[in-house]
């Protein structure tokens, strides 16, 4: 009986001294779970982030045998994908097209009746998506690049889906973000659907020095979050509802270019993605009335090499990202991911276009806790993610690719 004591207490003292990693919010995972941070090349800038975990977390490796697969490489320049009731694919081509795909990724329907659209640098037939009520109203709802007198605009249209699915019918243009720009860089334009039937989209700051401090001005659409109804006008009881000059749609402020939204099935907030100058590039949570500083505070530099204004990271009033990447990996389209691979169950996917990957980043507590780089090896830009009826990651290419990803 004592022997068996003494190795049970022995046992019991080498669980305790076994190591532990704390994530970056106090949780501890067993070591095995948190490897060194995937980034392994030098920041920009010698920033110094607001908290431990902000950026360059440990590493994490999923367990799960999964592969990826090509069920489409013929899409031209491809930047929106959404899901159809039935499991078909719904997407945009910058060009100008929407096309309907099959479940198998094989082309089905090429949808016509869009308005012009301004095909040009970042610009052109960007993101849509498809009405909650979609199964008996048939809406689609998308935005585009506008060529205007004196240069363009983003907007955003609905039109209801012909009985053929072939055209656009009774198109109607929502919203225009203002001012204009001659520019055509930084166009945001993620769309999404609140559960009370309304529209949040993003919009960028379209990138020139001349421009984008609009940015932190409250009388202009750009550089924001902004909350509709499908009419197209501002949800009552906005946070800006009452300010004097501010634009009543505002939601949130102070972004450079949201390429990517999407709601957290956790915690059922919006998380926000957006690209930084150099390095910089952002994970946010979204929340009413907040301003998450761009160009005022940002932890990346100028392409220049030069600091953003004064080279400040932190400043009363300005929400923190909740992680940052430097160097940049250029983050597109987002994902929870909501398919049959356990381990991956709510983690965030980030599709990287620069970095040509897609960041898997495990959340708990709204802080990242965990972050690795799938499908490096195949050097793509990762535009849009979804997850499809089937419980698999799709991914679009701007190669022009429809990749399924899947448990083996």
């Amino acid at each position: 009986m004592k022997f068996q004591l003494k190795h049970i207490a022995l046992a019991s003292a080498c669980l305790l001294l076994t190591p532990l990693a704390s994530s970056a919010d106090g949780i501890k995972l067993p070591a095995d779970t948190t490897l060194a941070p995937v980034e392994t090349k030098s920041p920009n800038s010698q920033y110094k982030s607001a908290f431990k975990g902000q950026t360059r977390i440990g590493g994490v490796k999923t367990k799960t045998p999964y592969g990826a697969a090509v069920i489409n490489s013929q899409l031209k320049s491809p930047w929106g994908i959404h899901v159809l009731p039935d499991g078909r694919f719904i997407v945009t081509e910058k060009g100008g097209t929407m096309r309907i795909l099959k479940a198998n990724g094989s082309f089905d329907k090429e949808i016509g009746g869009l308005p012009a659209v301004l095909f040009r640098g970042q610009g052109g037939l960007l993101d849509l998506t498809i009405d909650p009520a979609f199964a008996q109203n048939k809406m689609i709802y998308w935005s585009y690049t506008e060529p205007t007198a004196d240069g363009s605009a983003l907007a955003i249209a609905k039109g209801k889906l012909s009985a053929n699915e072939t055209k656009l019918e009774n198109v109607t243009v929502i919203y225009r973000a203002t001012p204009t720009h001659n520019g055509s860089l930084q166009f945001g334009s993620r769309i999404v659907f609140d559960k009370q039937g309304n529209l949040f989209i993003s919009t960028g700051d379209r990138g020139a020095n001349d421009i984008r401090m609009k940015a932190q001005d409250l009388s202009a659409s750009l550089g924001k979050i902004i909350h509709i109804t499908t009419s197209g006008k501002p949800v009552a009881g906005g946070p800006f509802a009452k300010t004097a000059n501010a634009r009543p749609e505002i939601y949130a402020y102070g972004l450079r270019n949201p390429d990517g939204l999407a709601w957290n099935p956790a915690t059922g907030e919006l998380w926000e993605a957006e690209f930084g100058p150099r390095g910089g590039d952002e994970v946010n949570i979204i929340r009413a009335g907040k301003n998450y500083g761009w160009p005022v505070v940002t932890y990346g530099i100028e392409y220049s090499g030069e600091k953003v204004g004064d080279g400040i990271q932190q400043k009363e009033g300005v929400a923190q990202p909740v992680y940052y990447w430097d160097p940049t990996v250029s983050p597109g389209g987002i994902a929870f991911y909501t398919g049959n691979i356990a381990e991956w169950k709510n983690n965030l996917m980030v599709g990287g276009l620069s970095g040509a990957h897609i960041a898997r980043l495990v959340i708990r507590n709204n802080k990242v806790v965990g972050e690795e780089r799938l499908l490096a090896d195949k050097n793509e830009r990762w535009r849009a993610l979804t997850t499809g009826k089937d419980g698999a990651l799709y991914g679009l290419t701007d190669s022009g690719k429809l990749y399924r990803i899947a448990k083996k």
